[in-house]
């Protein structure tokens, strides 16, 4: 039948219907995905690779900030994948007001570009992560199922490029953290929640949250993305 067949000037939001509840593989919840970038040839890519990993869905595409705003409000997805420099809307516009409406979606900034002046506003806009394009298969779905479960997402190239922005001056005397902020910080880098942290520790959740804020302070960092970032230059975290 040649009705149903996709033309070029076919509507970029690429939407297939509800995704799954679950994989039948492997019992877990099916992870229903956004794709945005302004090139139909990676949007395709990506789509063909998710929709072929079991577990995931991708609901639609965007081809900009602005399209992505409408397609997450229309389709509700568990993330969103967001390149950050397309004609008609940029990312970050996009991410900063995703942020502000409370969206339940999780952005998880896929682009080329790895520069201070990249990376550190889209994570301040409320990216829950942030990765490069050349990022391998596999990497890309370990982030995706991370940042579904509001993970922090942050690749050591990445974390590299933001110390700049996010490092405070290293003053004579700086405070060193403690053997317990170490472990609580290398389990942050991993993408591990507070709950799990707790889990893993045998402390409660309130510990953990009082073990990031001296860490934050200590790192003069402001989040945990900044805080990983900071680790990974500072030696802390390998």
């Amino acid at each position: 039948m040649t009705d149903d067949a996709p033309t070029d000037d076919a509507p970029t939001d690429g939407v297939t219907g509800d995704a799954p509840t679950g994989d039948a593989a492997t019992g877990e919840a099916v992870i229903s995905l956004l794709v945005v970038d302004d090139h139909p040839v990676v949007r395709d890519g990506l789509r063909g690779m998710f929709d072929s990993a079991p577990g995931f869905h991708v609901l639609g595409e965007a081809a900009n900030g602005v399209e992505a705003l409408e397609r997450a409000a229309a389709l509700d997805p568990d993330v969103v994948l967001m390149d950050l420099r397309m004609p008609g809307g940029g990312g970050v516009d996009a991410i900063r007001e995703l942020s502000r409406r409370g969206a339940r979606a999780r952005v998880l900034v896929l682009t080329t570009y790895d520069t201070d002046s990249d990376t550190l506003p889209a994570i301040e806009a409320g990216a829950t992560g942030y990765l490069l394009k050349d990022a391998p298969r596999e990497e890309l779905f370990t982030a995706v199922r991370a940042a579904a479960r509001g993970r922090t997402v942050l690749s050591p190239a990445v974390a590299s490029r933001l110390v700049s922005a996010v490092r405070a001056p290293a003053a004579p005397g700086h405070e060193s953290l403690s053997a317990r902020e170490r472990e609580v910080l290398a389990l942050v880098a991993k993408g591990t929640s507070n709950r799990e942290i707790a889990r893993e520790l045998f402390i409660s959740e309130a510990t953990v949250k009082t073990h990031l804020t001296h860490i934050f302070g200590k790192l003069g960092a402001k989040d945990r993305a900044a805080a990983v970032a900071v680790g990974y230059d500072r030696g802390i975290l390998g």
